[in-house]
């Protein structure tokens, strides 16, 4: 199964926008799309639903986010992947990496891990 991404609140519109006009069949959506976790959901809803539903979760949130992934952790919890977004990174670079991601891999290869990129 190819990857598929949520885009949480602190990660750019424009970045779903490029990748979405760039990279139609990558499956890629945001919180706040229809039949994702609703705007402003705390950190631990969404990762219960991408546990669920198997998205990969991308996001800018290097402060509380890994805290609250150590507590799904903690609890027994399985995640399919998160992505944090190095501060540097361009749109550009975000968008390619997320690409390449989804060109050369498969979902399973990122369980339970937490990855930087680009």
């Amino acid at each position: 199964m190819k990857p598929r991404f949520l885009l949480d609140e602190n990660v750019e519109a424009v970045i779903l926008r490029q990748l979405r006009r760039r990279y139609p069949e990558v499956e890629v959506m945001a919180v706040g799309d229809p039949g994702t976790p609703l705007l402003q959901s705390k950190d631990p809803s969404l990762l219960d639903w991408i546990a669920v539903h198997r998205y990969i979760l991308v996001t800018r949130d290097r402060r509380s986010m890994p805290d609250h992934i150590a507590a799904h952790y903690e609890k027994g919890g399985q995640l399919p992947g998160v992505l944090l977004i190095r501060r540097q990174a361009t749109i550009n670079q975000i968008v390619e990496s997320l690409f390449l991601i989804w060109a050369s891999s498969d979902l399973s290869e990122y369980n339970n891990t937490i990855l930087y990129i680009p």
